[in-house]
């Protein structure tokens, strides 16, 4: 397993009344079947029937179902979200990728998957939890390059209730590379070979690596060129542009790695869309300083953080909104 797809890896609910009671969150494990083997992932639900059912699709790079990965980030921010979640009677299913953790068995390589392998896997999890909790549709959430997976997804989907984007991109994602490198100074010495690489990949072509700079070689490696040839091919706001479902579009104002101005295409690209912003929250959606890089960087790897106030209030009211919406 590689880090070469890290490039992205990164108040009351107002419902009118008290909050409804829950009991104690029921956790459970459930698989699916992907290629030869099969997907694994983690239900945690406190009431049956839930008020929503919703599937969190991970973030590059070798990220887990509860948020984290070997590469320093520590935040367990999928969990978090499914605690808080459950809270408010909402199910969710946190999953591991096809090929990583307990996955491993659904694809011999890791690395050779790709977005279309994602969507499948959405599909296969869209139909085993309306099976497993009774919900006649089920919302997906997708976190970072999650979000991509997720509007892909939307367009062949049966029994999709909406769409939940957070920190998602709303540009192809060879020009949110482009920009993440440049964002850096410390890259500078790295932009005349990187720069040309992205183009190559993003006309379907592959990349020649010998000589290649080694940092590089983490980002454009030749077992990941596949993946970054399918995942540069979708531009993001058009195809939310398509999603006929509710949309909402959750951003932190403090992200380094998917900024404000994605989240405004995204809504601009649908404008049914609802969009919420959230002031001092980053990419794995915890409360950090303003201006203090450093600060924003450590909470990644900081477990004992809390979410952000107001991301699950985000989430939680939107559906509770969506629920009682005609025709829902």
């Amino acid at each position: 397993m590689t880090s070469s797809k890290t490039f992205l890896a990164c108040a009351a609910l107002l419902l009118g009344g008290p909050l409804a009671a829950h009991s104690a969150p029921q956790e459970s494990f459930l698989e699916a079947p992907a290629g030869a083997g099969l997907l694994k992932g983690t239900l945690l639900m406190s009431s049956s029937p839930p008020m929503s059912t919703v599937l969190i699709v991970p973030g590059s790079g070798p990220t887990d179902r509860d948020g984290n990965n070997p590469l320093g980030v520590k935040a367990s921010t999928y969990r978090l979200l499914a605690e808080g979640l459950a809270a408010r009677g909402v199910a969710t299913l946190r999953i591991d990728k096809r090929g990583m953790y307990a996955s491993a068995t659904a694809a011999v390589d890791a690395n050779a998957v790709t977005i279309p392998d994602y969507v499948d896997d959405v599909n296969a999890w869209v139909a085993l939890l309306r099976k497993q909790t009774g919900a006649p549709c089920v919302w997906v959430l997708g976190h970072s390059e999650g979000g991509l997976v997720a509007l892909a997804a939307a367009k062949q989907a049966p029994g999709l209730c909406g769409l939940i984007l957070v920190s998602s991109p709303g540009r192809p994602l060879g020009e949110v590379l482009r920009s993440q490198l440049k964002a850096n100074p410390a890259n500078a010495p790295l932009l005349d070979e990187a720069l040309p690489a992205i183009d190559k990949l993003e006309r379907g072509e592959h990349v020649d690596t010998t000589g290649m700079h080694p940092a590089l070689l983490r980002l454009f490696g030749p077992s990941v060129q596949g993946f970054l040839i399918s995942a540069f091919s979708y531009d993001p706001a058009r195809l939310v542009a398509d999603v006929s479902k509710p949309v909402l579009v959750l951003q932190g104002q403090s992200d380094l790695q998917v900024g404000e101005a994605d989240a405004r295409l995204l809504k601009q690209a649908d404008p049914r869309a609802e969009l919420a912003l959230l002031p001092g929250v980053n990419h794995v959606l915890k409360l950090v300083p303003a201006d203090d890089r450093r600060a924003n960087l450590a909470a990644y790897a900081d477990p004992s953080l809390p979410l952000a106030p107001g991301v699950v209030d985000a989430i939680a009211r939107f559906l509770a909104g969506a629920a009682q919406a005609p025709g829902h």
